[in-house]
């Protein structure tokens, strides 16, 4: 209600100034800020995060390992490794193989029904290969596999199929997918045996034979990562060896070693070599990634082994998917106490980062590496 006039009105009975009227307010309508959506929120905690969790480890460079378990909890059951899979080829000695196949075999034929076997000749394997007999085929994998890497007449039955041309392209795959689920069943007390070396030379030339063929067109980096595990497998002790003590080297001397840079050109430089194809490289981020977090853990396990006089995580173990993780978390927690008490503040504090980000599946190995490399190389230090 606007009451001015008789405001006004009292005024001049009373002989009061006339009051002035106060300005009034315009009005400026406007609305607040957008706020930032979900997506953009999520994933700037994805980032975050981590990177304040390792600050946290590099101020606090004492505390026990993280999720480490207690006396008093029941002992878990420990699962069987996880290993990426890993194609494969050839025979170079066929008599070798056979018995070692055979060997091999016997395990996975415990507790089932005994059928009548009769191993068959090598025409017969070849005749399967071009009649696509697919089960026949699953069969000689599991009762026979050494038939499916066997030279015989110059020829064997993955090179066979890769002949016939594509219409057989999918027993050429079929074969690979055998050689890999070989690799993977292959146990840890088997590794030292020199006839596993043999066998995986030859399922190494095989691959080899299918990357020269073109097969990763249609595999991708499957395909050539499998080699390259494959070849470190067969022949690359010495050279996983010889990288993780550089890597350690570098890891000793703090950010100022570069010790993830390190890792990372130590694995490309041996795909490079070993392929000489650039694009192929391109394919590799996921096995280079995984890889060189192997060599990083290898790396600072072999400067902790080396004060403890311990055993170091066997290079077998090497790029393949999360063994060396489990491996190296498995002697963290077993050994935590000399740990504490004898290895530098350095070194402690690059075992906790390492066990940190590299755990879990919730993050690719590409940015793990990346996490790693904005701390242990370009970071603050201890």
């Amino acid at each position: 209600m606007n009451n001015a006039p008789l405001v006004h009105y009292l005024g001049e009975e009373s002989g009061i100034s006339k009051p002035v009227p106060r300005r009034r307010v315009s009005s400026n309508p406007c609305l607040p800020e957008r706020l930032p959506t979900t997506s953009f929120l999520q994933r700037e905690a994805e980032t975050v995060a981590p990177k304040a969790v390792l600050r946290q480890l590099r101020r606090s460079p004492t505390p026990s390992p993280p999720n480490s378990p207690e006396p008093d909890d029941e002992p878990e059951e420990n699962p069987k490794h996880k290993r990426r899979p890993s194609l494969s080829s050839l025979a170079s000695s066929a008599s070798s193989i056979k018995s070692f196949g055979s060997t091999l075999m016997q395990r996975s034929r415990e507790g089932k029904s005994q059928s009548p076997w009769k191993e068959p000749q090598p025409f017969e394997v070849l005749r399967a290969v071009e009649r696509k007999d697919i089960m026949y085929l699953m069969e000689i994998r599991d009762r026979s596999f050494h038939l499916l890497v066997r030279m015989s007449g110059g020829i064997t039955p993955l090179l066979h199929a890769m002949r016939l041309g594509a219409g057989h392209r999918d027993v050429a795959v079929i074969l690979l997918g055998a050689f890999s689920r070989w690799v993977n069943h292959v146990e840890d007390d088997q590794m030292e045996d020199p006839r596993t070396k043999m066998v995986l030379k030859a399922l190494r030339t095989n691959l080899k034979l299918a990357i020269d063929y073109g097969l990763t067109k249609t595999q991708g980096s499957d395909l050539t990562a499998s080699f390259l595990q494959t070849l470190i497998m067969s022949q690359g002790e010495s050279w996983v060896r010889g990288q993780a003590a550089n890597v350690g080297l570098a890891l000793r001397g703090g950010t100022e070693g570069q010790p993830v840079r390190t890792a990372d050109a130590a694995v490309r430089k041996f795909a490079t070599r070993e392929l000489g194809k650039a694009d192929l490289i391109a394919t590799l981020a996921d096995y280079i990634a995984n890889a060189t977090a192997d060599l990083l853990m290898m790396g600072a396990w072999s400067l902790a082994s080396e004060v403890l006089q311990l055993d170091q995580i066997p290079t077998y173990y090497f790029a393949r998917d999360d063994r060396v993780y489990k491996a190296f978390v498995e002697r963290l927690d077993e050994h935590k106490s000399p740990i504490q008490f004898k290895l530098s503040k350095r070194l402690k504090w690059q075992l906790r980062v390492l066990r940190t980000v590299l755990e879990g599946r919730t993050t690719t190995y590409r940015n793990k590496v990346e996490l790693l490399a904005g701390e242990l190389d370009e970071g603050e230090g201890v």
